[in-house]
């Protein structure tokens, strides 16, 4: 006699492995605001120098739910600026103060030293509506890169 399937046995694994299924989806996912890197311990994605002061570092959160870090705003750029990967967000420390700016939200002043001597410092676009945006930002390191060569 053929055994009879429980009705209740499928769903109940069919609810296990939605929410399985969604547990992973979720921790693939980018994560909702910046995160705070572990100073001094992890790597500048570009550069490969620590990310130590907490005034230029810079984070790019990709669309797969991977966070990469950065020590100067220019490496966060000029690294986004190599690859047709588009961000799900980008995320800069306010050099003035405690916070992280969303780059909607940031402008860049120039900056008399930086992790990696790009120049440029995390301003808020409220406190200095006429420093540079990103893109500004990118044309004057790129035209430094090609100075320099």
């Amino acid at each position: 006699m053929p055994r009879r399937r429980r009705p209740l046995g499928l769903l109940a694994r069919a609810l296990v492995a939605g929410a399985l299924g969604f547990a992973l989806w979720r921790a693939a996912a980018a994560p909702d605001g910046p995160l705070e890197p572990a100073w001094d311990r992890v790597a500048c994605a570009r550069c490969h120098m620590l990310v130590s002061n907490p005034r230029f570092a810079a984070q790019l959160h990709t669309r797969a739910g991977e966070v990469r870090f950065f020590d100067d705003p220019g490496c966060l750029l000029l690294a986004r600026a190599e690859t047709s990967e588009a961000p799900a967000a980008v995320w800069f420390h306010d050099s003035t103060g405690d916070g992280w700016l969303a780059e909607s939200d940031t402008r860049f002043a120039a900056a008399a030293e930086t992790p990696m001597d790009h120049g440029f410092a995390a301003v808020p676009a409220e406190r200095a509506p006429f420093a540079l945006d990103a893109a500004a930002t990118l044309v004057a390191l790129r035209g430094a890169e090609e100075a320099a060569r």
